[in-house]
């Protein structure tokens, strides 16, 4: 839902973005009010979960963007829940020339603080990515090291796969059967009857 349906021609603008969850009965009169405060001219409404990206209005909003105007939001996770979409998120403003705001968290990316906290935000996140890789990749050292292989356990014992093979190639049951009956996804029917072939 959209607040304003014109655009006013020839100078850049304050573009509101307000969202609610999609779970919980909430609307974005607050939001809107604060954004309408900061002097937002076009608010776009959604109801939708922040880490998805199935946001009709979000899209509809990157899409109508130019050089100049100045995307601003009540919080943050108002834009996204997930700090790899923000940050992917602001990267394409930064593309489009676009600044951005977050009012309760003051961001604003059109000064030179602004877009040094949004730096030190990006550092963050970079720094925990790292780390997860790191701890990943000691994890599986140490599995090697007391003669683990890394990966998920199968779900099958060698016995159920050849019974499963071989009840599939008896035709006792459909590829779809048998992977009910042994509570595996039929892909896992599949590669198992292609290993055979």
């Amino acid at each position: 839902m959209i607040n304003d349906n014109t655009f006013p021609q020839g100078h850049s603008m304050l573009i509101g973005y307000a969202r609610v969850s999609r779970e919980r009965d909430q609307d974005t009169t607050v939001q809107v009010q604060a954004l309408t405060q900061a002097g937002a001219e076009r608010i776009y409404e959604e109801q939708a979960t922040g880490s998805r990206w199935e946001r009709p209005e979000l899209h509809r909003m990157l899409d109508q963007l130019r050089p100049g105007d100045v995307v601003v939001v009540w919080k943050l996770d108002r834009l996204s829940r997930s700090l790899k979409d923000l940050l992917h998120l602001m990267d394409r403003l930064s593309t489009l020339e676009v600044g951005f705001r977050s009012l309760t968290e003051a961001i604003d990316t059109t000064t030179p603080a602004g877009r040094m906290m949004l730096q030190m935000i990006g550092a963050f996140a970079e720094f925990e990515r790292e780390m997860i890789r790191e701890r990943t990749r000691a994890g599986l050292e140490a599995a090697r090291a007391e003669g683990r292989v890394g990966g998920r356990r199968p779900k099958l014992t060698a016995r159920q796969r050849e019974e499963l093979i071989r009840s599939v190639q008896e035709e006792r049951y459909s590829m779809a059967e048998a992977a009910r009956l042994f509570g595996v996804h039929p892909s896992t029917v599949t590669r198992l009857m292609a290993q055979t072939r």
